[in-house]
């Protein structure tokens, strides 16, 4: 039997719990297979985005509706009431009787007919019940299911960020993320992207916000006239400011965002290299600069924590770190069931990568250290181990951003951007 969007938006989710993996990477590749329908394609993103978001919430209704653990439950099945459920209270455009009937129908085209039943008598009782989801009376576990993270997660960014940022971050991260792009001032002008509805950025005044949602087909694309990248992502090129006719290094570039801006920010004048691990990745740099039209960008193949003689010194160099990526939990929002500490060797690769990157830069050069995520361990306890070790660089402060030190975390309070964390610091 075919798979229509429901059927797919489980196989996925049962992926995603399971083997792991991010979203966007599957749901990509799953919808690129299929035979489904646009309108399919559009009704499954929806599904299994919302599902995998909204994943504590609607396991603790099931907890309550079913009257055993959902741990216990088969995966199939687990995740088929979880796709009613997700529908019934939170998908407005589906009505509830259509919400069950189809759901209960999932379980034949798993072969779990058995469970039909038992699938049928929980959403029926769901509604009976108003869609409600009760609240735990623990404060943290109340948390937990109004914004399904886990405990342990906002213990630590309440602890580190306070309590503030915690409930305005949790909270944006179950809003739909915007799309931002980044004009390419080596082509087009405002003008040429008018047909995109872009709304400017207050923050920089080539980031515009679309709401086209195929971004990537459109002719603007095609042409160059922009690409897409977060504002938090352009403000960290910002804070490095490169100049015409600098040399200046990426060593963690792919998929390519940052090179892009930084090129354009030098006119398409000086030499930027950008590296990554990965050949494939680096493959994705060439295209997107052909597709711009940039010229001053020489991609290559390099790990970021080894020395290469074959690289030069440069005016400035950003050092965007591979890390936890709990900033872009609206894109990502697999990332928030992760343990903790499947997280705690990153500070040292990242401490590894920073320090080999700080030994490419000229002295009075640029250094900034990116990450996209909130976590005070990979990010000022990294820059503080960095410049107690290495008293010839100090930081710079961010002024212009309204950030009186050297570095500064970004959110979604921030003009709506990502989490991100930037620091900038100058070698004497």
């Amino acid at each position: 039997m075919k798979d229509n969007a429901r059927s797919a938006a489980v196989r996925l989710l049962l992926r995603t719990f399971g083997d792991g993996g991010y979203s966007n990477l599957m749901l990509d590749k799953t919808l690129a297979a299929s035979e489904l329908s646009v309108e399919e394609k559009r009704l499954c993103t929806t599904l299994y985005y919302g599902v995998t978001e909204r994943y504590l919430t609607l396991l603790h209704a099931l907890r309550t509706l079913s009257g055993r653990p959902p741990e216990k439950l088969d995966p199939e099945v687990r995740f088929i009431l979880l796709l009613g459920l997700y529908q019934m209270k939170y998908c407005a455009g589906i009505p509830a009787r259509a919400a069950v009937n189809e759901t209960v129908n999932l379980c034949g085209m798993f072969r779990k007919k058995s469970a039909a039943g038992f699938v049928n008598a929980v959403l029926r009782r769901f509604q009976r019940e108003g869609m409600e989801i009760p609240v735990p009376e623990d404060p943290l576990l109340a948390q937990e299911v109004r914004w399904s993270v886990p405990a342990a997660l906002i213990e630590k960014i309440t602890q580190e960020q306070g309590a503030d940022f915690a409930e305005t971050f949790f909270e944006n991260s179950l809003l739909p993320p915007p799309t931002v792009i980044r004009l390419n001032p080596l082509k087009a002008t405002a003008e040429d992207i008018a047909a995109l509805h872009p709304v400017q950025s207050s923050l920089l005044p080539e980031a515009f916000v679309t709401d086209v949602t195929n971004i990537a087909g459109t002719a603007e694309f095609r042409k160059g006239f922009f690409h897409v990248q977060d504002t938090a992502s352009q403000l960290c090129c910002a804070i490095l400011d490169p100049q015409p006719g600098e040399t200046v290094l990426d060593v963690c570039a792919a998929p390519g965002g940052k090179s892009f801006t930084l090129a354009e920010r030098m006119q398409d004048q000086g030499t930027l290299f950008a590296c990554d691990l990965h050949a494939h990745r680096v493959k994705l740099i060439e295209e997107g600069a052909v597709r711009l039209g940039i010229h001053c960008i020489r991609a290559a193949v390099q790990d970021a924590s080894v020395r290469s003689d074959a690289l030069p010194q440069a005016d400035r160099v950003l050092c965007d770190v591979p890390c936890s990526g709990l900033g872009v939990l609206r894109r990502k929002p697999e990332i928030r069931y992760k343990p903790l500490d499947s997280f705690a060797r990153l500070p040292e690769v990242q401490y590894r990568i920073l320090e080999n990157a700080s030994g490419y830069l000229k002295s009075g050069g640029t250094l900034v250290y990116s990450t996209c995520t909130v976590s005070k361990d990979e990010n000022e306890a990294v820059v503080q181990r960095f410049l107690q070790a290495h008293p010839e660089f100090h930081p710079v402060p961010l002024k212009e951003f309204g950030f009186p030190d050297g570095w500064a975390t970004f959110s979604s309070a921030f003009g709506n951007c990502d989490g991100f964390f930037a620091a900038r610091m100058r070698k004497e």
